[in-house]
């Protein structure tokens, strides 16, 4: 008999009060063969209340541990229970669930570990503003200047990854804005990393995070944290 694949969807939310309903709700009408966990990183709107009143699946974290430490307790409640498969998608209504199964395909057949929607191979759907997308070209170049490996969309937060590296992530999932470094990390893990095209929509509700002044801290800190997570691992290699 072939075995079950169990896969978790993974959803960080951090006040997501006026999209988090209509995001499970458009993922259980998609799909119901797949479990799904809300991660509630310390919101303090109305998105708590509406999980539990709506009987989602959910974990509440008491504090707010940013959008890194939601989803590392995602991976990690994801590999206490055994699950093969995890996927992250937003609470914002940016992912369309719809291209869950392009993005699994990959690690079902063995092709990758990690898979990226990536909204850049075939340009449809929201692109991201002009100013975002040149600090995501900058760090896609530096990490294929460290790694070797050309990745499109290295900030998608839209991602499926097989059982080997939720154990890893469960461990060691880096913090603030983690998805170019939690790529480096994969790389650098000798995991076989894949792009496969989706469209993304423009946010249903609220606004980023990330402001102008943010921005310029977010490419420092994810470009030192890029090079330090490149040579930290080199460093290891070498004193084996």
């Amino acid at each position: 008999m072939e075995k079950k694949i169990k896969v978790l969807i993974i959803i960080p939310a951090y006040n997501e009060s006026e999209s988090i309903e209509g995001v499970v709700r458009h993922l259980t009408s998609r799909t119901s063969k797949y479990d799904y966990l809300i991660v509630n990183d310390g919101s303090t709107d109305h998105t708590l209340r509406i999980c539990k009143e709506a009987g989602f699946s959910y974990l509440d974290l008491p504090i707010n541990l940013g959008i890194g430490g939601a989803v590392q307790a995602g991976y990690v409640y994801a590999y206490k229970n055994a699950y093969d498969i995890a996927v992250q998608m937003d609470g914002d209504g940016q992912h369309d669930i719809a291209y869950l199964e392009d993005m699994l395909r990959p690690i079902l057949s063995d092709e990758a570990d990690i898979v990226i929607g990536s909204r850049f191979l075939k340009k449809e759907g929201f692109q991201s503003s002009h100013t975002r997308r040149i600090g995501i070209g900058i760090l896609s170049f530096l990490i294929r200047l460290t790694t070797g490996k050309r990745i499109m969309d290295v900030t998608s937060g839209f991602r499926a990854v097989n059982r080997r590296f939720i154990e890893i992530y469960a461990r060691d999932y880096p913090t603030d804005y983690p998805e170019p470094e939690a790529i480096v990390t994969a790389i650098m893990h000798r995991g076989r990393v894949m792009e496969v095209p989706v469209r993304m929509r423009a946010r249903e509700s609220g606004t980023s995070s990330i402001t102008m002044r943010k921005s310029v801290y977010y490419m420092i800190k994810v470009t030192l944290a890029i090079l330090i997570c490149r040579l930290s691992y080199g460093f290891r290699r070498a004193g084996r």
